[in-house]
């Protein structure tokens, strides 16, 4: 499958996850597609494995590789298990509990019974919180108190002494005059030259001291890890005779440099996810369906994104939240839920039936993968029902047992339950397939968008398994199944521009703002943009092909929160009204209401610079000749649907298929990266480029 975009160098998408590492490669002679195990005690040893084995699959020489592109759950994972390094913190004297106050809120608000994460399971530990003596005024940002330079310095023979080689450095109002914070920062490198530092001002440079001390001791917590893995990664690859370009996907959906990740770790805590989402837009628009809510179901977890309109939507600062933690980096628009195919099912100690959050993961995997694993999981169940055929998984290439998901759904489930191991096996199914229905009406009826509108496109290893039953569960209009459904993700990352944001407070009354205001506001205007050019610049960006973005974000004076609003290159006396305007209709389109006429201050400056990357081109694959698509058939099997019926089931090698060609239920596409379900009534259509729409027969 040669493409035009070919005709550069070959690219490699490499999507790390729970289970499986995905990779897909674009090179002369056309796009392949490969999985591999993920090796959970060091993911760079999977990633280099993947990457060698479908360079062997292309005939391509692995120094041909002009760049990898690299979605990664590192830092995810680190919050997740909450193995983080254990950090030091200077602060304002008089500040040191901020991290565990937080904002007072109840997570539960009428639960007596409730966990907050920010004390239950702090970023840094109260004994390593040290306070010094410095202040810095507002609103101006003139120094009030000087800094106590013997007092960081005495923080720091401490910090040696207990061993901690991450520090984080936060102090109020430091997003006004951040001169205190790079001094101390100073101090810390000339004391503990290897310690890895992170200043509040240079990863969060906005008002909220909580949220703003929050964000930096997530970037000191997850940073030398995550730092680690990359360089070691980076290292590796080199070993391994591979000389391209290494970048990594950000929760932005940009990507970005190794060096820039491993200084700001907390752009890349949703990296994994986001690579999902780009890709799933990316197939909306192959598919011609600018509606879709993306669910990317893989081994241990599921992510859901709605995009209206082919717009991937970024959540707004107040939402972003990494395991209870606020992290005030950009973060696609996405609900996460402990659903996957490695999800296990347990009775609980009330007696309960329940799937998940808990994963058997890839070590030692479902009971069917015969590698310990006793307990059963979703992907048992599926085998169970004879949905996913033992003998089928990866192509053939990954040997499961039946039996041994049988006796784990029997032992575990229908015993204790009373019930037959289908029973179970169905039950298994639906409690999953609910929690993920759940879910997809949180980012979308919760956000005032009916699903009815809406195409589900479920990819993932597991997700075409399940998207008939999850469109059926919130009305969606039909499902879409993406040409590589388990590698979409790993896809997605070839289809990302270069993306680098950077902020600053400027704290201005914008609707009665003078000429000595906005001549200020273009100042810090400009020196924002210097600094993602500058980026650019590093990363060999042509000028001509640098776009660099202002976004306004606004308030209405007294308010709590900020809109975005549109920003002009150049901010005037006259056109200043354009960007009060735009906030006014920002704050309607969100909440459905605006006061005109009221005051509009501008709270933060944000300066967004992309570069396009060449796009992954997808192409079309032979249109049907008339003959039948039973030339795709391989052989039939007794399957199980969700209405309890058992079905002589046949399955198609979807490779096989050509566009036009249409089946209908019950049925299988099996390919080597997933398998879909057809349930009876239903018809899937094969489209151009390979894709394929499943509808309920007369819908």
């Amino acid at each position: 499958m040669a493409t035009e975009a070919t005709r550069h160098g070959a690219r490699i998408g490499v999507d790390v996850g729970g289970t499986n590492t995905d990779l897909v490669l674009e090179c002369a002679s056309g796009i392949y597609y490969h999985k591999v195990p993920t090796t959970l005690k060091n993911q760079s040893i999977g990633v280099v494995d993947g990457v060698l084995a479908i360079c062997a699959q292309a005939s391509l020489d692995p120094a041909e590789v002009e760049t990898i592109v690299h979605g990664t759950t590192t830092a995810t994972n680190i919050t997740i298990e909450h193995n983080g390094s254990d950090c030091g913190m200077l602060t304002t004297e008089g500040f040191r509990d901020i991290l565990h106050i937080g904002r007072h809120k109840r997570p539960t608000n009428f639960s007596l019974h409730f966990d907050v994460p920010w004390q239950s399971q702090p970023l840094v530990r109260r004994r390593n919180r040290i306070a010094v003596r410095e202040r810095i005024a507002a609103p101006g940002g003139e120094v009030a108190v000087p800094l106590d330079e013997a007092a960081v310095r005495a923080a720091c023979a401490l910090f040696r002494k207990r061993e901690l080689n991450s520090v984080v450095i936060g102090f109020m109002f430091s997003f006004l005059n951040d001169t205190h914070e790079q001094r101390a920062k100073e101090i810390v490198l000339e004391e503990m030259p290897e310690a890895y530092v992170t200043l509040s001002s240079e990863v969060a440079k906005v008002i909220r001291e909580y949220e703003r001390f929050s964000t930096a001791a997530m970037n000191s917590y997850v940073g030398p890890k995550t730092a680690f893995y990359l360089r070691d990664l980076e290292a590796r690859l080199r070993g391994a005779g591979i000389r391209s370009k290494l970048r990594i996907m950000q929760s932005n959906g940009g990507i970005s440099t190794v060096d820039a990740c491993a200084r700001r770790p907390i752009h890349i805590l949703m990296s994994g996810p986001a690579g999902g989402v780009i890709g799933g837009a990316a197939e909306a628009v192959m598919a011609g369906t600018p509606n879709i809510i993306t669910v990317d179901i893989g081994g241990t977890s599921a992510d859901i994104s709605t995009i209206p309109g082919g717009a991937v939507k970024v959540m707004n600062a107040r939402d972003t939240f990494v395991s209870g933690h606020p992290v005030l980096a950009p973060m696609i628009d996405l609900v996460t839920i402990g659903a996957g195919g490695g999800s296990v099912a347990f009775i609980d100690e009330a007696g309960g039936f329940q799937v998940g959050p808990r994963s058997a993961g890839s070590e030692p995997g479902p009971a069917c993968y015969g590698r310990g694993g006793v307990e059963p999981t979703v992907t048992d169940a599926q085998i169970v029902l004879g949905r996913l055929d033992p003998d089928m998984a990866l192509g053939g290439s990954l040997q499961l047992d039946a039996e041994l998901s049988r006796i784990a759904v029997n032992e575990m489930i229908a015993k204790p339950l009373g019930i037959s191991v289908t029973e179970a096996a169905l039950g298994i199914i639906r409690i999953i397939n609910n929690n993920m229905a759940l879910a997809i009406r949180s980012n979308s009826v919760a956000r005032g968008l009916d699903p009815r509108d809406f195409s589900i496109m479920p990819f993932g290893g597991a997700g075409p398994l399940h998207g008939v039953a999850l469109a059926e569960a919130v009305h969606a209009r039909d499902v879409i199944v993406p040409v590589a459904p388990g590698i979409t993700a790993a896809v997605g990352l070839l289809k990302s521009d270069l993306r680098y944001e950077h902020t600053d407070a400027v704290i201005r009354e914008l609707t009665q703002a003078g000429a000595g205001a906005v001549a200020q506001i273009n100042a810090q205007a400009a020196a924002l943009r210097e600094k993602v050019q500058a980026e650019l610049d590093a990363d060999g960006i042509e000028r001509t092909a640098q776009k660099i973005e202002l976004v306004a974000e606004c308030r209405y004076a007294g308010q709590g929160f900020e809109l975005r609003a549109d920003m002009p290159e150049l901010l005037t006396l006259e056109n200043k009204a354009q960007v009060v305007a735009s906030f006014h209709d920002r704050h309607h389109l969100d909440y459905g209401y605006s006061y005109p006429e009221a005051e509009v201050e501008l709270i933060t400056l944000r300066a967004i610079g992309s570069a396009e990357a060449r796009r992954m081109e997808v192409v079309r694959i032979q249109a049907t000749d008339g003959s039948s698509p039973d030339r795709a058939l391989m052989f039939s099997r007794r399957t199980t649907f969700d209405d309890g019926r058992t079905l002589q089931t046949p399955r198609y090698d979807r490779r096989k298929l050509f566009a036009g060609d249409r089946i209908e239920g019950p049925a299988i596409l099996v390919q080597h990266d997933s398998t879909t379900l057809v349930p009876p009534g239903y018809l899937a259509e094969v489209l151009e480029h390979g894709n394929t729409r499943i509808r309920a027969i007369g819908a």
